[in-house]
């Protein structure tokens, strides 16, 4: 089965911005489950792309592909014209500095106050900034994103389920990234709390212009943030398009996803 690319009008104008990550023919499997069977995929500079697939589509599997948490069978992955793949350790590390990555079930340090969860990737990405960098203003800045700096001597588990999700989006804010993945962004959150982290997601956006990809099946997150959609479907981009597009389509697969 061949993936329909058919982008429409809205998406043909970011043809002519800066591709900031690509992915040609990702292949991966586990033993006989074969969850990408030659996924493509292009980020454009500025842009909000939604990727959405049912569960155990092998969204996920893409997004750790493309931070070098897994290894693809097959296929390439090219970063802000780095091919992935190739880089070694202490590249793969320098370019994941410039990569934000909000994790589904926020994955802050339960032993860590939210100041020292921030402070942690700076520490860690300590090349990136200047030797007499400002830590403490780095992080009220951060919080202050996400309308949380009165927080930032508490403990995760002071903290709404909402309200972590905010400081791990800080957290993912405060090296500055050219890209930010979402995976999941909304997910466990209930409505009003979900509709407060979209709303943040523009924000963030619109502020600093990053290139973002989502991954998510929020079908109300999907109409907010997305410039366009991928659908996952069979291990491929079966249909890429804006949100109206999809949603207008007769087919019964692209149909599923917007039916409630």
């Amino acid at each position: 089965m061949k993936a329909d690319t058919n982008i429409g009008s809205q998406s043909s104008a970011l043809e002519a911005l800066e591709v900031v990550v690509q992915i040609d023919d990702l292949y991966k499997s586990f033993d006989h489950n074969h969850v990408l069977n030659g996924f493509n995929m292009k980020l454009y500079k500025g842009e909000s792309l939604v990727v959405m697939g049912k569960s155990g589509s092998g969204k996920s599997v893409m997004i750790k592909c493309m931070v070098g948490l897994m290894r693809p069978d097959a296929g390439e992955i090219t970063i802000m014209g780095k091919k992935l793949l190739n880089l070694s350790q202490a590249n793969l590390d320098d370019l994941r500095s410039d990569i934000g990555f909000l994790f589904q079930g926020s994955a802050l340090y339960d032993s860590m106050t939210v100041r020292e969860n921030l402070e942690f990737p700076l520490r860690r990405h300590s090349k990136k900034f200047a030797t007499d960098i400002d830590e403490e203003k780095l992080v009220i800045e951060a919080l202050e994103n996400v309308g949380l700096a009165h927080t930032v001597d508490l403990m995760p588990a002071e903290l709404s389920g909402g309200m972590q999700r905010r400081v791990a989006l800080a957290r993912t804010l405060i090296l500055k990234p050219k890209i930010i993945l979402y995976d999941e962004p909304t997910s466990g959150l209930d409505p009003i709390t979900a509709k407060e982290i979209i709303i943040l997601m523009q924000k963030i956006q619109e502020k600093y212009g990053t290139s973002s990809l989502i991954i998510t099946h929020d079908v109300d997150c999907a109409r907010v943030v997305s410039d366009r959609m991928i659908l996952l479907i069979d291990g491929i981009n079966y249909k890429v398009g804006t949100f109206k597009e999809l949603e207008a389509s007769d087919d019964p697969k692209i149909q599923a996803f917007f039916k409630h």
